[in-house]
C-alpha cells in the first residue's frame, strides 16, 4: 500500500467514525434536551469512540465495502438508548420527531460545513495537508450518504421513526400499526434492497442532488 493509499484509508476511517458516532450522540443529546437522561446516565453522550463501536456496523460493514471497492462507505454505531416516552411526555410527538431526525440533521450540517471549507484545501502541499483534504472530501460524501440512507422509510432507520411519530401525531393509527408489524422484518428488507443494485441506486439518488446543492 502506497503512502497516499494509506492516508486515504486513514482519512476515510476517521471521517466515517466522526459521522456515525456524532449521528448517534445527537439522538441522545436531543432526547436529553427533552428531559430524557437515559443516554447521559449510560455514558453514551461521550465522544469516546470505544463506547459507540458496533462490531457489524462500525467495523465489518465498512471493511467489506472498502475492500470490495464500493463507490462509498457507510456504517453505523451502536444505537444510543433513548426513552422516547419521556421525550413524548415533555415535548409531544414533535419532540419525538426531533429526536428521530437529530442524527440526519447533524450529518447534513457537517457535510455542508466541510463543503464550505473545501475550496481552502484544493492544493495540498505535504502529506498532512493531503490527509486533511482527503478527510474533508470523504466527510462530505460519507455524511451525505449516511443522511440519505437513514431517511429511508424502512424500520429501524430514522426515516421510519420520524414517520411513525408523525402518523401518531396525525392520529393515523393504521399507518402506525403497519410500521409496528413490519418492524421485526426491517433488517431483512434493508439487506434485500442493498443487494438489488437497481433499487438501491434509485434510493441513493438524493445523494447526487444534495452534493450538487452543497458543493461550491
Amino acid at each position: 500500500m502506497s503512502e497516499i493509499e494509506l492516508i486515504k484509508t486513514l482519512a476515510s476511517i476517521l471521517a466515517l467514525a466522526v459521522a456515525i458516532i456524532g449521528h448517534e450522540i445527537m439522538h441522545g443529546y436531543i432526547a436529553y434536551r427533552y428531559g430524557d437522561n437515559t443516554a447521559k446516565n449510560a455514558g453514551r453522550l461521550s465522544i469516546n469512540p470505544l463506547v459507540h463501536v458496533d462490531l457489524v456496523g462500525t467495523i465489518l460493514v465498512p471493511a467489506i465495502l472498502y475492500f470490495t471497492h464500493a463507490p462509498f462507505l457507510f456504517g453505523w454505531a451502536k444505537p444510543v438508548p433513548v426513552n422516547i416516552q419521556t421525550v413524548i411526555r415533555n415535548g409531544g410527538y414533535n419532540g419525538a420527531m426531533a429526536v428521530a431526525v437529530a442524527g440526519v440533521t447533524y450529518n447534513i450540517l457537517l457535510a455542508t460545513l466541510f463543503a464550505t471549507i473545501l475550496p481552502l484545501f484544493t492544493q495540498p502541499q505535504d502529506l498532512f495537508s493531503i490527509f486533511i483534504t482527503l478527510f474533508i472530501v470523504q466527510s462530505i460524501m460519507i455524511n451525505v450518504v449516511l443522511a440519505v440512507f437513514n431517511m429511508w422509510p424502512i424500520p429501524p432507520l430514522d426515516g421510519s421513526q420520524f414517520l411513525m411519530y408523525l402518523f401518531a401525531k396525525l392520529n393515523m393509527h393504521k399507518a402506525v400499526e403497519f410500521y409496528e408489524r413490519i418492524f421485526p422484518y426491517g433488517m431483512i428488507i434493508l439487506i434485500t434492497i442493498l443487494f438489488i443494485p437497481q433499487l438501491s441506486h434509485i434510493l441513493f439518488m438524493p445523494v447526487e442532488w444534495i452534493l450538487k446543492i452543497i458543493l461550491p
